[in-house]
């Protein structure tokens, strides 16, 4: 059964993931321009591409905790990036076209293996980061309500909506 809760979070990690693909998009296509160095292109894009991955296996899987959430995507990135040891005419020729080097790459890199792992370790920080803050805000918008209750009380007893 999906909850409020778990839609919200669902959409939050999705939302989330479109903000990444975007940002790596950018950070590609315009890297360079903005006088970025190599390693910041290449390596800030797969940063981002497993934070991105971490997302998405977050929104496909639900409210699963963010620890089993983080190592599916670890795993899922370590087989994307051990698959490109493996060739075929056919497979080799998608991962000439723009979607095959955004989705697969070209040549295997244990260096990727690492900055996917930081992508889904940032990924996972950024989100326990806003469930706490959005807990925060839900607990001060709970006091919030306690006092305005307990200063608009006509016959001075206490009254907690609890």
């Amino acid at each position: 059964m999906i909850t409020d809760s778990k839609r919200g979070l669902r959409l939050y990690r999705f939302a989330a993931a479109l903000a990444v693909i975007a940002g790596g998009l950018g950070l590609r296509r315009f890297g360079y321009e903005l006088g970025l160095s190599f390693l910041v292109v290449k390596y800030g894009g797969s940063i981002l591409w497993g934070a991105m991955v971490y997302l998405l296996a977050g929104a496909l899987w639900g409210a699963g905790r963010m620890s089993r959430v983080a190592m599916v995507a670890v795993v899922i990135a370590a087989l994307v990036e051990l698959s490109r040891l493996y060739h075929t005419p056919g497979l080799d020729a998608f991962r000439q076209t723009l979607a095959g080097r955004l989705l697969l790459g070209r040549v295997f890199s244990c260096w990727n293996i690492l900055a996917y792992t930081l992508g889904i370790a940032a990924a996972g920080l950024g989100e326990a980061l806003f469930r706490s803050a959005r807990r925060s805000a839900l607990d001060v918008f709970r006091w919030a309500t306690i006092v305005k209750v307990m200063m608009t009380s006509s016959d001075h007893e206490l009254h907690l909506p609890i």
